[in-house]
């Protein structure tokens, strides 16, 4: 009888990241019927406990030695590292077969500091297969997943029959439209819009809400399971590059994702896209991408990324 096989997948962050495993995680299960374990952050849990092809999922509060005895004892045969950092690193000495993903660093590092782009056109996503098409799985290019429990179905009667979602928050300052360009696109939109974002958010949604009939502000009030709950019920979803952006895709919904700081190149789209979506960015803007994640303050000073994005391209 063949043995089956226990695999560990590890991504400990951020949102849009997990998400983009998804594909990896139903086609490691679905094409070698392993065990499949995930270790991610505490915080990040829900994004991924409630995943059908995943028999277990560990979490750790900063370092893996939280857990490293435990996740020895697994005995795993192959260890899929797609974090690929120092920290996870370290789970190469539990396993034999240590499989990480390239994350093509210097070349990003040539292309946010010297605007030399020596990527090749790959997203994340097929990043991801490169490695586990080591062990023989492969895409089947059915897209990204995402799953919620009972209790993230949170009642929509409360908003409009019909609306769009707005994710104006974003982990950095070069990733978010200003205020005023939020508030610009909101009036040329006809429809009910709702703003979602985290506690950090609130105050701008306030202000938003305040200069916009047509808005309303649930900043903070509900969690990502929630928030992504009510993404996939509106018509459409307007976000920075977030990780809602990547969950939205999951649901194959019309996505409007506005890149500013960031770039398309650096491999993290939404993945499979819907057709009617859009991306919005000034092509020809020498000083962009000026990181691979963003940063707290434009290194210009001049934000013309997001400063001179043209409002009217968010409409329909």
């Amino acid at each position: 009888m063949q043995k089956t096989l226990k695999i560990l997948v590890v991504r400990f962050s951020s949102i849009g990241d997990i998400i983009l495993t998804t594909p990896i995680i139903r086609c490691i299960k679905q094409q070698l019927s392993a065990e499949l374990h995930f270790i991610t952050k505490d915080k990040h849990k829900t994004l991924i406990e409630y995943n059908p092809y995943l028999d277990k999922v560990y979490t750790i509060k900063n370092s893996v030695n939280e857990i490293s005895e435990t996740l020895k004892s697994e005995n795993y045969d192959y260890i899929i590292d797609l974090h690929n950092n120092i920290r996870s690193n370290k789970l190469r000495r539990i396993s034999k077969h240590y499989i990480k993903y390239k994350k093509d660093n210097f070349k990003k590092f040539l292309l946010t500091k010297f605007s030399i782009n020596k990527l090749e056109n790959i997203h994340t996503v097929d990043r991801y297969f490169d490695a586990v098409n080591k062990i023989g799985v492969k895409n089947d290019n059915k897209g990204l997943e995402f799953y919620f429990s009972e209790n993230d179905k949170i009642d929509l009667s409360i908003f409009p029959e019909q609306f769009i979602t707005f994710a104006i928050g974003g982990t950095h300052f070069t990733k978010k439209l200003p205020k005023e360009k939020i508030i610009s696109i909101c009036k040329k939109r006809k429809e009910n819009i709702i703003l979602i974002g985290g506690k950090d958010d609130s105050e701008i949604a306030k202000e938003i809400e305040k200069s916009c009939e047509n808005v309303t502000n649930v900043c903070g009030k509900y969690n990502i399971n929630e928030s992504a709950y009510i993404v996939k019920n509106s018509d459409l979803l307007l976000t920075h590059d977030t990780g809602m952006m990547h969950i939205a895709a999951a649901f194959k919904m019309k996505i409007y994702s506005v890149f500013g700081g960031t770039h398309p190149s650096l491999g993290f789209t939404p993945y499979l896209p819907n057709p009617e979506n859009k991306i919005i960015q000034l092509e020809e803007l020498s000083c962009r991408p000026c990181h691979r994640y963003g940063k707290d303050s434009c290194p210009k000073g001049h934000f013309k990324c997001m400063n001179l994005i043209d409002e009217n391209l968010f409409t329909e």
